[in-house]
């Protein structure tokens, strides 16, 4: 089976009342973890690459491994460029083969974003790849995505019909409370998510599909495990998955996951290396973290995402 687009998934998920998990991947033990959850499960799944994880890795060793994952699970696998900031980035990568691109043009001003993102989608769809926009600005740190509390700013409603008909994108990402990065609120604030803009936009975008970015749950046993072997996380907050879930039945067919990753990963090795201090093999704390990766999916896909048993 090829890489695929996310249209079709979409479109059951917006049917079927739950999301698909846009899982970000920057090596071959994460790519594994993610898809053999997913695999065992029967989830749709998108593999998401940053620009950072792109220089990082190699477009071309991230294509390979993504490839080889479709082989060895045979699950539709659409790979997504997330958060790509300029024309140039998304042109590299539709032509590079992935199925399906991010412009965020969210730092410009409205007319801007609208042109940026109307350039864009005119060439991946001339190229069979679908599009996600972004309207509003998530508050947080993510690579090279940086936002202060000043600068972010919720979507506004009475803009996202105007934006999708004038740039044609196949998704729309907003801001609803969530942020990037793994500290997400203040401590002592309560998280919540404004469920009232994202009721409008999905009124007034009926059956279009919708993205949450920001949304990891900063899973309170990963930083606890992570503060026991040295590290100093004690403020880390996410998300509540409850509320993720919701957003899952209501317009969100796609929600992004990336701090859940990083912390389940390094939970892991940095209690695998205190435990045993003398081990410099890297398959003996990559292996364990890799499983923890995987446990951490099937979690998402099965109490937050709702996507289990969706591939037929």
């Amino acid at each position: 089976m090829p890489l695929v687009t996310s249209t079709e998934m979409f479109r059951k998920a917006y049917e079927g009342g739950y999301a698909i998990g846009a899982f970000n991947v920057n090596n071959m033990e994460i790519i594994q973890g993610i898809t053999e959850a997913a695999a065992e499960l029967r989830a749709p799944l998108i593999l998401q690459v940053s620009a950072g994880a792109r220089k990082y890795a190699n477009h071309t060793y991230l294509m390979k491994l993504v490839e080889a994952a479709v082989e060895e699970t045979g699950l539709p696998i659409c790979l997504h460029l997330d958060h790509g900031d300029t024309f140039e980035l998304c042109k590299s990568c539709i032509d590079g083969g992935f199925t399906s691109v991010m412009i965020d043009g969210s730092h410009h001003d409205y007319e801007d974003n609208v042109a940026l993102t109307a350039k864009v989608v005119e060439y991946a769809h001339a190229h069979g790849v679908v599009v996600e926009g972004e309207l509003g600005r998530l508050e947080g740190v993510e690579d090279d995505v940086k936002v202060s509390a000043a600068d972010a700013s919720y979507t506004d409603p009475a803009q996202v019909e105007d934006f999708v008909q004038r740039t044609g994108v196949d998704s729309l990402a907003i801001a609803i409370g969530t942020s990037h990065g793994a500290y997400k609120f203040k401590p002592g604030q309560k998280p919540q998510l404004r469920f009232d803009i994202l009721q409008e936009v999905a009124q007034r975008l009926p059956q279009f599909p919708i993205v949450l970015h920001g949304a990891s749950s900063v899973i309170p046993e990963f930083v606890a495990q992570i503060n026991q072997y040295g590290g100093s996380m004690p403020d880390a907050i996410g998300i509540p998955e409850e509320m993720l879930r919701q957003a899952a039945e209501m317009a969100v067919c796609k929600i992004n996951i990336d701090s859940d990753l990083r912390l389940a990963m390094t939970a892991s090795i940095r209690k695998h290396l205190a435990e045993h201090p003398a081990d410099f093999d890297p398959r003996q704390y990559l292996k364990p973290a890799r499983q923890a990766i995987k446990d951490m999916v099937a979690r998402k896909i099965s109490n937050v995402l709702g996507c289990a048993g969706k591939v037929e």
